[in-house]
């Protein structure tokens, strides 16, 4: 109850720093609000001077401290460093009229807007794949991510799949008492059991990977306590093959010892199994 207490008055006052559309913010002008969270709230946005729509992610004003902004900053410079076709590159992040304003490029839509409508197994396959390959990039380059879900998976209008908001999720973990309060069911989203307990790590983004891959394929998200077999196994049964489920299975093991190592393993794995289901997919899954 207490949690819940703290959630409202967090939301009441995030509530009330909302920009309206059409007004100005430096040289964007505010469209409409995409998304709000513990953390900031998201618009979508028309920059003036550049002539492009772009995503203004706003850090809420109770949370912003100079110990958040200095570890923001430190993880923006890394975050610079990371170019990969599907990772989204930040365009700006610095204060703007006395606000704090992440700026990037805006998306289609979000993998999690596009969940709500059937996905045809080729294109879950390849969203799949892009996400495990800019993981692995980012791997490669010692940086974890810690918040991969499906709002921040932006689909391009190309098909292209960008993964968002490195860095900002570690800053606010390290920043904000968060308080986690299970759903009925259980469930817990795709948050790794050992980064919950606040001991994250490459294979805690491994487990992220693993569970959006199942949901993407049978339709279910995996609960805790994630026992196997996980409600939707008949479903992928029908769709992919073993070596594919058997992926799944070892990605979201609640023991992270029994995951691969990082994205990068996961990625050897993947790439055969991925090219074994779509020579021998059923014809009814040729989408």
């Amino acid at each position: 109850m207490i949690a819940q207490d703290i959630g409202a008055i967090a939301k009441r006052i995030a509530d009330s720093h909302i920009l309206r559309a059409r007004s100005r913010i430096g040289k964007y002008r505010i469209e409409k609000k995409l998304a709000q969270g513990g953390f900031a709230t998201v618009y979508q946005a028309w920059d003036t001077i550049e002539g492009v729509h772009v995503a203004l992610k706003m850090p809420h004003h109770f949370i912003v401290t100079a110990s958040m902004l200095d570890a923001f900053q430190r993880e923006a410079r890394l975050i610079a460093k990371l170019e990969h076709p599907n990772i989204l590159g930040l365009k700006d992040a610095s204060f703007i009229d006395g606000r704090f304003v992440i700026v990037s490029r805006l998306g289609a839509q979000t993998l999690a807007a596009r969940l709500k409508h059937r996905v045809g197994l080729a294109t879950a396959l390849s969203y799949i794949e892009q996400l495990i390959e800019a993981v692995a990039y980012a791997h490669r380059n010692r940086i974890i991510h810690c918040d991969i879900k499906p709002e921040n998976l932006i689909l391009l209008s190309d098909g292209r799949l960008q993964l968002t908001d490195f860095g900002i999720a570690k800053v606010a973990q390290r920043t904000i008492v968060h308080t986690m309060v299970a759903s009925g069911s259980g469930t817990v989203g795709y948050m790794a059991p050992e980064q919950a307990m606040g001991r994250p790590s490459a294979k805690s983004d491994v487990f992220a990977i693993g569970v959006i891959a199942y949901r993407i394929l049978s339709g279910i998200l995996p609960e805790w306590p994630y026992d196997w077999p996980s409600k939707g196994l008949a479903t992928l049964k029908r769709k992919v093959q073993p070596e594919l489920i058997d992926i799944l299975r070892r990605s979201i093991d609640p023991r992270p010892v029994d995951r691969y190592q990082d994205a990068n393993a996961l990625l050897r794995a993947y790439l055969p199994a991925k090219r074994k289901t779509l020579r021998m997919r059923p014809q009814s899954h040729r989408a």
